[in-house]
């Protein structure tokens, strides 16, 4: 990033919940802190914190939507919440406890194969069935929910491959998931695909079902619906992402309330598989499609002459044919709340954050338990001398946790995870984040070794993170790079960490640089990087948080410092927030430092390449501010005016707070409502 050229509100919302974080001892005084140096506003190395343990947010998750709605005797969907939990590694026992009498929340931990192929488990009522994490698979069948069967979760895992060679097969019925009758299901955060049949078929009367942030691709008749001369049927279908299926996208024959809503259909061109329709309203359902996505389909919306079709808020690109609707449906809201996302965002949304989950199905302890360990010593006493040569051992397209415990010492090199090695752990040993430091000294103006060029902004990162479900605690990232003594070089830009990734938890760190310190990225600009930092401490001067992920950051100290000259003048924020986005969030945290009165931003709108599409986002609430930020606290960058972008404060103190105005925006209570942590993260709720 130069320093010249500048640099949608969640779904179905259940309560927000705090997240559990302690406070470093630093931190609880941060108001009388004496701000020195980089490392000198530490004080003493506090005794590791122990962590609290905690019931797994998954396992209190309960459906929304139609599945939630209290009918038929039955009071919303929750599955074997009230029963025992198991964990399941084969197919006797899966069968075993899904078709028991009794409430069970079963727990998939391995790829579990059909036999014969085709085999569908009848599920019995009050259970849930979850993948663990990434690793639950279901390969050549999958599931059975018959007349009266109710309140069945299937969640998170992977069901796939029961294709049998004959695209349009007439012959075997062999599902995902088929429901015959059943009610109050929920469907969610699955990958189906490549089935000989239908991926869900919900037919025979089924009800009260929700289908949600499910990937459904590589398939002939994706999602079916109906099978009945009674319209009875209300199912909601929301946040799935369908991609290369033919038919049924979904089809729904006389459905009574058929509520679609926040969906992605993706037909790519140049495949194998042409869509021959998407939405498709049959025989007297009633329909409500909004606020969907859809890309590349032919006929995208379809509706016979007897079906009720009301369309609002979608987006059509590259599609061709009939897109339909007439009739009057009904209010979704009579039914159940919800607050549908932008249309615009929702592919982002769904590249990102459909199909499983590594925090769903799992607990701390069977993470623990499943993780992988690899120690790094500098002197030798671990199986590594280097962190990167920690992260070379890790598999490509890992399934489970992998920790790598870091001993006390300096480490001098670049690490870079790579996104083919997600769920990786750096763990510091020592008793404070001060004792194991990984440091280097590039800046984006440098010449590389191999003489192939200068390392750019992103290339000078110490320590690159592009994979996913990252976490790392108890440490310091630096970029020592020393611009006093390279006044020569054009772009003393010198990044100490920068992530790249979704679901990244950063905790009881020191992330210390100059210029650019923390580079808070994503994969691409369509692509969601979400990431959480707290109890820590971020040291710069220039723009020193910046990109276009969505991050919190959290009971935390912006560390201020003097530039190589001794002045003092910077930014604490540059975002780079895509349009619809969320930017960055700084929330119950400390800005101040050595540094003069009144001489620091709280940020500016980077722009980057002059992208005027970007919507840049900082907002910074229950913030203690030091002297050292300005009555005006936001500047423009590039060009770009700050005030045509997302910049405001709410019930900050400190010498540095003051009051509403012109230059000084402020949310209301109400905008504040919405501008929480748990609305940044959307259905994700990060656990340490």
């Amino acid at each position: 990033m130069s320093e010249l050229l500048g640099h949608g509100k969640a779904r179905h919302r259940r309560k927000k919940t705090a997240l559990s974080a302690g406070v470093p001892l630093a931190l609880a005084a941060a108001g009388a802190l004496a701000y020195g140096t980089a490392f000198g506003v530490f004080g003493e190395a506090a005794q590791p914190r122990a962590a609290a343990a905690a019931a797994p947010s998954w396992a209190k998750d309960t459906a929304d939507g139609f599945a939630s709605v209290h009918a038929l005797g039955q009071k919303g969907t929750y599955g074997g919440r009230d029963g025992r939990t198991v964990t399941v590694r084969t197919l006797a026992d899966l069968e075993k406890y899904a078709t028991a009498p009794e409430p069970y929340v079963i727990v998939v931990a391995a790829t579990i194969s059909m036999d014969p192929k085709g085999r569908e488990i009848k599920v019995a009522s009050d259970k849930t069935i979850v993948g663990a994490g990434t690793s639950g698979q279901i390969v050549g069948g999958g599931f059975f929910l018959g007349r009266g069967v109710h309140n069945v979760i299937i969640r998170n895992l992977t069901i796939r491959d029961s294709y049998h060679g004959v695209w349009n097969d007439k012959e075997h019925d062999w599902d995902a998931v088929q429901m015959d009758g059943a009610h109050h299901v929920w469907i969610d955060h699955n990958d189906l695909r490549h089935m000989a049949d239908g991926l869900i078929d919900s037919r025979k009367d089924t009800t009260y079902v929700t289908v949600s942030w499910n990937k459904l691709s590589d398939n002939n008749k994706t999602f079916g619906i109906g099978w009945t001369e009674n319209a009875t049927a209300d199912l909601t279908i929301h946040h799935n992402w369908f991609r290369e299926t033919e038919q049924r996208n979904p089809s729904t024959d006389n459905v009574a309330h058929a509520h679609l809503y926040n969906n992605y259909l993706q037909d790519t061109p140049g495949t194998d598989i042409t869509s021959s329709y998407g939405n498709y309203a049959r025989g007297r359902t009633k329909m409500v499609l909004e606020h969907s996505y859809f890309e590349g389909m032919h006929d995208p919306v379809i509706k016979d002459a007897t079906a009720s079709l009301v369309q609002r808020g979608n987006v059509f690109s590259r599609t061709s044919g009939r897109n339909e609707s007439g009739g009057t449906a009904f209010d979704p809201k009579a039914y159940y709340k919800y607050t549908p996302d932008k249309a615009a965002d929702v592919p982002a949304l769904l590249k990102s954050g459909a199909g499983p989950r590594g925090s769903i199905g799992t607990t701390a302890a069977s993470r623990a338990a499943a993780s992988t360990t690899l120690t790094v010593a500098k002197d030798g006493s671990g199986r590594f001398t280097s962190v990167q040569k920690a992260v070379d051992a890790v598999p490509a397209g890992n399934t489970a946790r992998v920790v790598i415990r870091i001993a006390p010492g300096t480490y001098r090199e670049t690490v870079k995870v790579p996104a083919n090695k997600p769920h990786v752990t750096f763990e510091g040993t020592g008793r404070s984040r001060k004792d194991t430091v990984i440091v280097e000294g590039h800046a984006a103006g440098m010449t590389k070794p191999d003489g192939s060029g200068t390392y750019g902004t992103g290339g000078s990162a110490t320590v690159a993170v592009e994979a996913d479900d990252f976490q790392a605690r108890n440490l310091t990232f630096s970029n020592d790079f020393d611009e006093a003594r390279n006044q020569q070089i054009d772009g003393h830009q010198a990044v100490a960490l920068r992530t790249a990734a979704d679901l990244v938890r950063l905790d009881d760190l020191i992330i210390s640089g100059d210029q650019d310190t923390l580079l808070l990225d994503t994969a691409a600009k369509d692509r969601t990087g979400r990431v959480l930092l707290t109890d820590s401490y971020v040291i710069g001067n220039t723009d020193f948080v910046f990109g276009r992920a969505t991050a919190v950051i959290d009971r935390s100290v912006l560390t201020l410092k003097k530039r190589w000259n001794g002045t003092s003048a910077g930014y604490v924020t540059a975002p780079s927030t895509p349009a619809g986005r969320k930017g960055f969030l700084i929330t119950r945290s400390t800005v101040d430092g050595d540094v003069s009165a009144r001489s620091f931003h709280l940020g500016r709108p980077w722009h980057a390449g002059g992208d005027a599409s970007l919507d840049p986002q900082t907002t910074v609430r229950d913030t203690t501010l030091g002297a050292a930020v300005k009555t005006a606290p936001w500047t423009d960058m590039g060009g770009f005016s700050w005030k045509d972008d997302r910049f405001a404060e709410y019930k900050n103190k400190g010498p540095g707070a003051g009051p509403a105005g012109g230059d000084r925006p402020h949310l209301t209570d109400a905008q504040a409502a919405d501008q929480e942590t748990a609305d940044w993260f959307g259905d994700w709720k990060p656990t340490a």
